[in-house]
């Protein structure tokens, strides 16, 4: 018999059952009534306790010269935007809400026109009027996120946006708010902009160059903060400080890379060049002091577009012949003396069916030659002839020299875009016509054809006979340094300790500075100095590889070292243009020159006592601007002056004016500037002409550099909201 009593305990767990299911209808019901009935008042409280966390931009690492001038800094940029149901948590605050914007809008309008002149004050309502109409309409996400202008501003016009009625509230009331960007900035603008590098600006984002390359030492670590609203009032709680990234400091020297600059632009305009490139390298460290990449734009300009001197890889033409020789002398097949002699002829010289060519061949040739003339002349005969004489039966061992040279060292730079050169082996059973070593292959790659090769290569090839046979990789960041401090040093590298013999690398040196005293490398020397280099002219292939369709097109090119007994830097030159006159000696050598001269020049430390009687005073020239600060530093300097105004520098109080030298002393004028009307700051220094113009109100925009020479806004035009005055310096 069961002691189961089914009559008692049936309806106790029947009762039990019906409180579960009372309480879970209870539940649900609260829930509901919440979710409906209270769904705005819980929505308040939610926003009251709203919690973000808030990704913490660091501030990008500075780019720094060779001597430490800042050649890109970050400065806040910021995209604007409006949050329309800030301000509105109930039904009081949403009507004085709508009734401020009613009351304000057409101002507001009216002051974005005057700052953002493109759109118009009506635009500006009803784009605000749309984004209002939203939130009040689906309370619109984006609505709360409203773009006020699409593209980002810089911190002057922030500052006079945020001025503007309800902008100026906080952002829980007003509901104007923003992001903030660091925007990338070059004090030297263009200035080696390829090496530099550039951003994608909208994200931030790291393009190509030296900014993509370092990267990761630049970007910094982000940091983290909680955003929490309570009683409609932001809070924020920082939970991880961003860390800012590394300084870096470059190889680059400012003076040497403005000066390469100007002299491949001015030698571009004078050829009409398509293109030019420029490396300067310290000699005993590979340092990169200058690095130019010309390239003409459909404007007629000339703008740094492509990193040509890293990745533009071609046949190198005649600079190449003193790889040829260097690895013939080195295995010995001709004596270090130079004494082989060589049978030109005529100029013409047929080479398993196939005629080379000399360029003076319609003259008549240079007959009987040695190894020495045959570099200094530029022989294309003189080198293929001996290169195919001890190297045609064992091709091999010819490219094994050239690798042994190191013109075909993968230089490992660290810039997107760098391509190591490409030189071939022998191959006479590949099918692919570029790879197909033929009998014709060895004597045109001897002077420079059938290779690929980029300017970066050629010039360390040089550096390293410079250098005395020790190849350096080229160096682009030497410093690491945060707060000031070196955090990390890039020691140079040796890639090569010797290319060659050190009496060949010696032969070598004497034959390149004959070229240069006694052959066709005269125009890239000096009176000052010794310079030893190599000529190169050669024809450049269409992008379907032939050589005769259409204008013949030319590269042009000298690689060279100076001072030849005391080497200190070397530099390639290249140039690329159309048609006839080519001449790498009489172009790419000419620019050469200049920036050999303008570097050695730069360098010359003198005495001051050798430039001036120690009894006299040096006049100075003296820019226009504070006054003040003129008066203040010329009487430091013992310079004589006028002075027929009060005021004391260390108070701060300018007196704006120029100033003119006679034979005696320095004339200081003030020049009078009304309130309201635009300042004149011709003759002023950059600094003084955009902060006096930027005090009465107008911004200023500057391009060169010096004196002020010209403004495109005449001096006592009445000052107008928005007015920017280009600045003309030189």
């Amino acid at each position: 018999m069961s002691k189961f009593k089914r009559d008692k305990v049936m309806p106790r767990y029947f009762a039990i059952a019906l409180a579960l299911t009372f309480i879970g209808f209870a539940v649900v019901g609260k829930a509901m009534y919440i979710m409906t009935a209270k769904k705005d008042y819980w929505t308040q409280v939610a926003n009251r306790l709203k919690r973000d966390s808030v990704i913490v931009k660091p501030n990008r690492g500075n780019i720094l010269s060779s001597d430490y001038q800042l050649m890109a800094s970050s400065i806040p940029e910021y995209k604007i935007y409006m949050d329309f149901q800030a301000g509105t948590g109930d039904s009081i605050s949403s009507h004085r809400h709508d009734s401020l914007w009613a009351e304000k809008i057409d101002s507001i309008c009216y002051e974005l026109n005057q700052i953002f002149p493109s759109k118009s004050a009506a635009d500006f309502k009803a784009h605000l009027l749309e984004g209002m109409q939203k939130v009040q309409k689906n309370g619109s996400v984006g609505a709360r996120h409203w773009p006020i202008w699409p593209r980002r501003i810089d911190y002057n016009t922030f500052c006079e946006v945020h001025k503007l009625p309800i902008f100026k509230e906080p952002i829980y009331k007003g509901g104007f708010h923003w992001d903030q960007y660091n925007a990338r900035r070059k004090p030297f603008t263009t200035l080696a902009r390829r090496t530099i590098g550039d951003l994608f600006g909208e994200i931030d984002s790291a393009k190509n160059g030296l900014e993509l390359a370092f990267d990761k030492e630049l970007r910094g670590t982000n940091g983290l903060m909680h955003r929490r609203k309570v009683l409609n009032k932001f809070m924020d709680i920082p939970v991880l400080n961003p860390i800012d990234g590394y300084d870096i400091v470059t190889t680059i020297d400012v003076g040497m890379q403005d000066l390469a600059e100007r002299a491949v632009i001015e030698e571009l305009k004078e050829i009409n060049g398509e293109m030019g490139v420029a490396i300067l390298m310290e000699v005993k460290t590979g340092d990169v002091k200058a690095i130019v990449n010309m390239q003409r734009a459909d404007d007629g300009n000339y703008y740094e577009m492509v990193n040509n001197a890293i990745s533009y890889r071609c046949e190198p033409g005649s600079v190449f012949k003193v790889a040829s020789f260097l690895v013939a002398l080195d295995d010995g097949v001709i004596p270090n003396d130079t004494s082989f002699v060589i049978h030109t002829g005529s100029g013409v010289m047929n080479m398993h069916g196939r005629d080379m060519k000399d360029h003076n061949w319609r003259r008549g040739g240079y007959q009987d030659i040695n190894v020495a003339r045959a570099l200094e002349v530029s022989s294309n005969i003189g080198v293929s002839y001996v290169i195919d004489k001890f190297y045609g039966s064992n091709p091999t061992k010819y490219v094994e020299g050239l690798y042994r040279v190191g013109i075909h060292e993968d230089l490992k730079i660290p810039l997107v875009g760098y391509h190591p050169p490409y030189i071939r082996m022998p191959d006479t059973k590949t099918t692919d016509r570029a790879k197909y070593w033929s009998k014709t292959t060895l004597p045109w790659m001897s002077i420079g054809y059938e290779t690929q090769i980029a300017p970066i290569n050629t010039v360390s090839f040089y550096n390293a006979i410079a250098n005395n046979g020790k190849m350096m990789q080229p160096r682009f960041v030497k410093q690491l340094m945060k707060d000031g401090q070196v955090v990390k040093e890039f020691e140079p590298v040796v890639l090569k300790e010797n290319i060659a013999k050190p009496s060949t690398i010696k032969m070598m040196q004497t034959i390149l500075e004959h070229v240069v005293s006694q052959g066709l490398g005269r125009k890239a020397g000096s009176r000052s100095f010794k310079v030893a280099g190599k000529t190169g002219t050669a024809q450049v292939a269409d992008q379907f590889g032939s050589y005769h369709s259409g204008t013949t097109r030319y590269w042009l090119s000298f690689a060279g070292y100076f001072p030849a007994d005391n080497p200190r830097y070397t530099c390639i030159v290249c140039l690329k243009k159309s048609g006839l006159p080519a001449s790498g000696g009489g172009m790419s050598g000419v620019v050469f020159h200049h920036i050999s001269e303008g570097v050695m020049a730069q360098s010359l430390k003198r005495s001051v006592d050798d430039a001036h009687d120690t009894t006299s005073v040096i006049i100075p020239d003296v820019k226009g601007g504070d006054m003040v600060a003129a008066h203040y530093v010329l009487n430091q300097l013992g310079v004589e002056t006028n002075n027929t105004w009060n005021g004391s520098y260390t108070e701060g109080n300018p007196i704006w004016g120029s100033a003119r030298r006679d034979a005696k002393k320095v004339v200081l004028s003030q020049t009078r500037t009304g309130k309201g009307i635009v300042p004149d700051v011709t003759g002023m220094g950059a600094r003084d002409a955009v902060y006096l113009l930027e005090s009465f109100g107008v911004k200023a925009k500057v391009r060169g550099r010096g004196k002020v020479k010209a403004q495109s806004i005449y001096a006592g035009t009445a000052v107008k909201q928005g007015m920017v005055c280009d600045l003309l310096l030189e």
